[in-house]
């Protein structure tokens, strides 16, 4: 499917909702003021001035409006440290990938791998993807089922209680997140055949040497022109965009564990935490408490120790 963004004044912001009026669509994404639906394409105009052309028709009615626009180079991350990326990397097509929660006591590791080619670049920046850390988590949750829809991806939950039963075998947290990291890149390189990527991105988290050493005893290993790079969201829009894809898996597994507690869960590793785990023992015991959490962090002797 063909995708053009043009980048439009706002008085031909007026002509394009005037000449399209009879095929209004509504759309409630973020950031869009205008949405019509033609019988091979489809047309969304966002705050930002950007008009994007989706489908069989694309080329035909972007014609109308004017020339599409290239993306400017993405600058380096400050601070980044990893491997030396190829000039232009920010432009490229790039399957990404990263992960979310391996901070939080409660609830799940979740990983996505999402494959974004250069020709869905303007896409996805204008669905709303930037730097997950920057969004909240409600935003994320918003704009992740149109990156699902726009992107070939693969998202991995590893819940709690199969995370405990690897953690009790001698998996360390940093091979269970290679082994996710790896499934996940697999799985979309198995959806996007016979299309490759330039380069795989992975936001890192071990040296390249330790991390394929985690994955010696796998029979399918990702290695062809695979990167790693830290703060890799800032580096491309596919991890970015793996950014928010898992986290709004973390999500939605945190609100499913919530309501099997019948208590609101919290993030993260705090004293609050420590707190409520200890409520949660009192309440439901010491198996239950098991099953939502990561039971060998230091969490788990603190709330003992309050009980």
């Amino acid at each position: 499917m063909s995708n053009i963004v043009l980048s439009i004044s706002p008085n031909i912001q007026k002509e394009v909702m005037a000449f399209y009026a009879s095929h209004y669509v509504e759309r409630k994404a973020p950031g869009v003021i205008f949405a019509a639906k033609l019988p091979d394409t489809a047309i969304t105009m966002y705050k930002s001035g950007k008009l994007m052309f989706q489908g069989g028709g694309a080329e035909r009615e972007a014609a109308r409006w004017g020339s599409s626009i290239p993306s400017p180079p993405k600058a380096s991350a400050i601070g980044a440290k990893g491997d030396v990326l190829p000039d232009g990397f920010a432009t490229m097509s790039v399957l990404g990938s990263d992960e979310t929660g391996t901070g939080d006591y409660f609830g799940p590791i979740t990983v996505a791998a999402v494959y974004v080619p250069s020709t869905k670049i303007e896409l996805v920046n204008e669905l709303g993807v930037k730097d997950s850390k920057m969004l909240t988590d409600d935003y994320m949750r918003k704009i992740a089922p149109d990156l699902r829809a726009a992107c070939v991806h693969s998202v991995l939950v590893l819940r709690n209680e199969k995370y405990n039963n690897l953690q009790a075998k001698g998996y360390s947290q940093g091979k269970m997140k290679a082994m996710m990291h790896n499934k996940a890149l697999n799985n979309t390189l198995v959806k996007m055949a016979p299309e490759k990527p330039q380069h795989i991105l992975i936001d890192q988290f071990a040296e390249r040497g330790v991390y394929y050493n985690y994955l010696k005893n796998e029979r399918e290993i990702v290695r062809e022109n695979v990167l790693f790079s830290t703060k890799a969201e800032q580096l491309h829009v596919s991890v970015a965009t793996a950014s928010i894809l898992a986290r709004a898996a973390f999500l939605k597994e945190m609100d499913r564990l919530s309501e099997l507690a019948g208590i609101e869960l919290l993030k993260g590793a705090s004293a609050k935490v420590d707190a409520l785990a200890a409520r949660i023992w009192r309440g439901q015991g010491e198996n239950f408490l098991r099953t939502i959490t990561k039971w060998h962090f230091a969490n788990t002797e603190k709330a003992r120790k309050m009980i």
